[in-house]
């Protein structure tokens, strides 16, 4: 995702996550989903299709993914 692209996003974070910047952003991008770190907003970005993020974010939510 260039530059200027990823500028242009709105990112937001979770409700849950507090007034810390110890989560995962996200924003809506033209071909999906980007995702990036909130501890470095201007670091890489994961960029995963519509249906790759609603997957990721069920799995989640079903606490497939806790460690």
């Amino acid at each position: 995702m260039h530059a200027s692209t990823q500028a242009a996003l709105t990112w937001r974070r979770s409700s849950f996550s507090g007034d810390g910047n110890n989560c995962v952003e996200v924003a809506a991008a033209p071909a999906g989903v980007g995702v990036r770190d909130s501890k470095n907003p201007d670091g890489g970005i994961i960029r995963l299709t519509s249906p790759a993020w609603r997957r990721l974010s069920a799995r989640a939510k079903a606490g497939d993914l806790d460690l």
